[in-house]
């Protein structure tokens, strides 16, 4: 599965929720006419529940969402805190350079210098842009995700090139 947002609260009296999204270009994900929750982000693929979508919008400056089944504020309340994820094969295509960030966890990282400064464990938001959490043993690299830093991302070697000194 692969991890796209959180809810966050519940949002009015009718079941309509607040989302966080984990990425760029959230709107595309209305195009899936369902959603999976759970309460972890790692959870084993069983361990999502489906929900069907009846309605995912622009609301101020965030997202909200509802669901068929999901009628009273009640039922938004026990939703929040979820993760909302997919399969891979059911989200929207990508263009050339986009990525979802489960694409790239799990990748390794090597510098200009061809060395290795670990793989990929997770990505965060910071508001300001998107960052590389990077861990090699009990080492962990914070990596701007920009053009400055990240380089190339290449998934068919499963790798990312980035401009960063192993001593940084």
């Amino acid at each position: 599965m692969m991890v796209l947002g959180r809810i966050v609260a519940p949002f009015g009296v009718k079941g309509w929720v607040k989302v966080h999204p984990f990425g760029d270009d959230p709107l595309a994900w209305r195009e899936m006419p369902q959603w999976w929750l759970a309460d972890k982000a790692e959870a084993p693929d069983e361990a999502w529940q489906p929900l069907k979508l009846a309605g995912f919008r622009e609301h101020g400056a965030g997202l909200i969402a509802s669901f068929e089944g999901v009628t009273d504020r009640n039922g938004a309340e026990a939703l929040q805190g979820r993760y909302i994820a997919a399969p891979r094969e059911a989200m929207p295509g990508t263009d050339e350079d986009e990525y979802y960030w489960g694409d790239l966890v799990g990748l390794a990282v090597i510098n200009q210098s061809n060395e290795s400064l670990g793989t990929v464990e997770a990505l965060m938001s910071t508001g300001a842009h998107d960052v590389l959490q990077v861990r090699d043993g009990e080492e962990e690299r914070l990596i701007p995700f920009v053009a400055a830093y990240v380089l190339k991302v290449d998934l068919s070697s499963r790798t990312i090139r980035v401009d960063w000194q192993k001593d940084w």
